[in-house]
């Protein structure tokens, strides 16, 4: 691993307002997460859903760069020109771009030279801070969480280009968790609140992006939830029955993704083990499943007689619980789902609630990623961010053990195309009662 000191000299900052502080910690965590990695290791992509770990640093620094410094701090000027170019995503109101699947070709700028760029704008932004205006510091906080987003996938992106390597690297050596003194207890139901409710983000009570609101009430028919999400161990039962070989399980586009990919598991399963961030590791039983599509998600709920949770049911269930407890993301280190009968043994389960609901996996609802009622999309390009992706997605909810701490609320809506499982991926069951 990198130095510590090479980190905290990236680390420019000397504001410390609450706003200042959070951003000096988001800033230094993300280049925390990529220091035991070569330039070679932040260079590579290995599939086009995937970036470069290098370019999750250097397309953060340019949306600061971009929306704060360059369009709030009069005379800033660009640290290279040519870098917005390379390391715009897909705002299409800020100009051509290089294209995604090209990421990896990207060998210059070097991964030293993006720990610069970094430096020279952590160093702005901190001397701009205490003059910036409300509507700036708004694109700030909103700059945290695009970051803490981009965290989270600079890990899932290292762990999808990692195993490709017959050599099963691990981006963090470590020794296997201590297992459980006791068993997984069998899945349980939970009654959800039925009636109107109200979901979406409440005005006034903090962060949240765009797509989380209007705040809205709708009607919910009787269901109940399961008071986890499914296991590993319930996970091989599916298999041992075939699951994966039944056609009246899948959805169409289900099964003719199966069939084409050849899909026979989880993602990074393989033998008995599965491929994590401190390399090949034996499965967990009792750990969540992880990294299985919107596909095999639906699919095992047909089989256990059950369905999806919608996202109105599940945000239902989450609101009276905290965000920030459960398996999530405090610092560098092996990330992976914990084994829930160890963090039941641990206590500080929610009685009378389903537990489990925020870290560990990201949940798979039956809901599309469609705008609530009078959803507008922010105006200029950050409008951009969530609004013109509501097509052909599924919403998740409730974080996984990659998210940082601190970045999760009942309301959050993540979203991804129903084949997609290289993110920590889960499933919750529900029914109707």
């Amino acid at each position: 691993m990198a130095s510590h000191v090479d980190v905290s000299r990236s680390s420019m900052f000397v504001t410390r307002d609450p706003l200042g502080q959070r951003l000096a910690d988001t800033r230094r965590l993300s280049l925390e997460l990529a220091a035991p990695l070569s330039d070679a290791d932040a260079t590579a992509q290995s599939m086009d859903d995937a970036s470069p770990a290098k370019w999750h640093l250097a397309h953060t620094s340019w949306f600061f760069e971009s929306f704060v410094l360059r369009d709030h701090v009069p005379g800033y000027q660009l640290f290279d020109e040519r870098y917005p170019y390379l390391f715009n995503s897909y705002y299409e109101a800020e100009g051509p771009r290089h294209a995604r699947p090209h990421r990896g070709l990207l060998t210059r700028p070097s991964l030293k030279d993006i720990r610069a760029w970094r430096r020279h704008v952590d160093a702005a932004l901190d001397a701009a801070l205490p003059h910036l205006s409300v509507s700036a510091r708004a694109l700030v906080e909103l700059g945290i969480h695009h970051e803490q987003q981009h965290q989270e996938l600079l890990l899932t992106d290292v762990k999808h280009l990692f195993a490709q390597n017959p050599l099963g690297p691990a981006l963090w050596n470590a020794p296997p968790a201590p297992p459980a003194t006791s068993s997984l207890p069998a899945l349980q139901w939970v009654e959800g609140q039925s009636g109107r409710v109200t979901i979406g983000h409440k005005e006034g009570e903090g962060f949240a992006f765009d797509c989380e609101g209007p705040r809205h009430e709708l009607l919910l028919g009787a269901y109940a939830l399961a008071d986890r999400p499914v296991s590993n161990g319930e996970w091989q039962q599916f298999i041992d029955d075939g699951g994966y070989e039944t056609p009246a399980l899948w959805l169409s586009d289900g099964w003719a993704w199966v069939q084409r990919e050849a899909i026979s598991a989880p993602q990074y399963w393989k033998e008995g083990q599965q491929f994590t961030l401190a390399g090949w590791r034996d499965i967990d039983p009792s750990a969540p499943v992880t990294h299985i599509s919107f596909y095999e998600a639906d699919a095992f709920a047909a089989w256990a007689g059950a369905r999806l949770p919608t996202e109105a049911e599940w945000e239902a269930a989450a609101a009276p619980l905290d965000p920030h407890g459960g398996d999530q993301l405090d610092e560098p280190g092996p990330v992976h789902p914990a084994s829930m009968a160890r963090r039941e043994e641990q206590g500080g389960m929610a009685d009378g609630h389903p537990r489990h609901m925020f870290g560990g996996v990201w949940e798979w609802t039956g809901s599309a990623y469609r705008p609530y009622p009078g959803f507008r999309p922010a105006p200029g390009a950050v409008g951009e961010y969530n609004g013109k992706f509501m097509s052909g997605q599924f919403v998740l909810r409730g974080g996984s053990c990659a998210t940082p701490r601190g970045h999760m609320r009942a309301s959050y809506r993540n979203f991804f195309y129903p084949h997609q499982r290289w993110q920590f991926t889960g499933l919750r069951l529900a029914k109707d009662l």
